[in-house]
């Protein structure tokens, strides 16, 4: 059970605990203690529902991943464009919020092995005249992205004749297509087919899903980690392998979609 207690913190259940050690990377810590950082704000990945207790794959994730290093565990909400600054800054030590693995991001910080990949896509009204997804069907069209994404830089590789508007939240981009202020929104299929099938989606449709390319997109999902956080990260990697081998993590993706969220 999760409980709110500031804008911004949010505690899980606690599992076994025993004191943390500390100092140089993470040689010298047990990470018996763990602080998980996620936006909140991408359903179904990681959301705050109507009581205000954080709900999602990523959230079921990384509680799951806890449980399997016998870790306690809290959760912290955080902006989805200050996400990578605030693990530097120490504000948690594992980010868990649908953040793909690029070469650009592993500049600044490490990532466990992923645990999750899928397409993007893009929606437009559903009395759009964009027939495909070419660059031309999309020349002088206004696309919504959320900032600091690889959609958003998708948007803008794969369309360079389209002016891509970026959000600070997805929220933020299906309100202005909703209202008809941009012409098509790209996100991952996963979050956009979940809003299409909310009433506040009635008013788009999918187009079609785009081929992920990796040089934008990366590896997939994983588990963002301060550099030198090494012991840290083979406990995450040994834990997301384990979740796979006993069925939790197909038990928890059974729970949000009905195909393997895992990917190739």
């Amino acid at each position: 059970m999760l409980k709110l207690l500031t804008s911004a913190l949010v505690t899980a259940t606690l599992l076994t605990a025993a004191p943390a050690l500390a100092q140089d990377g993470d040689a010298g810590k047990d990470w018996s203690t763990i602080v998980v950082g996620t936006e909140g704000a991408y359903p179904p990945f990681n959301f705050l529902d109507a009581s205000g207790e954080l709900q999602g794959f990523d959230v079921d994730i990384a509680k799951a991943l806890c449980a399997e290093m016998k870790a306690e565990c809290t959760f912290v909400t955080q902006e989805w464009d200050g996400m990578i600054p605030a693990l530097q800054n120490g504000n948690f030590d594992a980010l868990i919020a649908s953040m793909s693995i690029t070469p650009e991001r592993e500049e600044q910080i490490a990532f466990s092995n992923k645990y999750y990949s899928t397409p993007p896509a893009l929606a437009v009204p559903k009395d759009s005249d964009i027939a495909g997804t070419s660059p031309d069907d999309l020349a002088g069209k206004t696309i919504g992205a959320q900032v600091s994404t690889t959609h958003a830089r998708a948007a803008q590789e794969y369309f360079p004749d389209a002016e891509v508007r970026q959000y600070p939240s997805a929220e933020e981009y299906k309100l202005d297509i909703e209202s008809g202020r941009v012409d098509a929104v790209l996100d991952d299929i996963i979050v956009l087919d979940e809003w299409l099938k909310s009433d506040a989606g009635a008013c788009c449709k999918l187009l079609d899903t785009l081929k992920a390319d990796p040089a934008i997109y990366g590896q997939g999902i994983g588990v963002g980690l301060r550099k030198g956080d090494d012991k840290l990260k083979g406990m995450i990697d040994d834990a997301i392998a384990a979740i796979r081998e006993d069925g939790t993590y197909k038990t928890i993706q059974d729970k949000y979609f009905d195909f393997d969220v895992y990917g190739e």
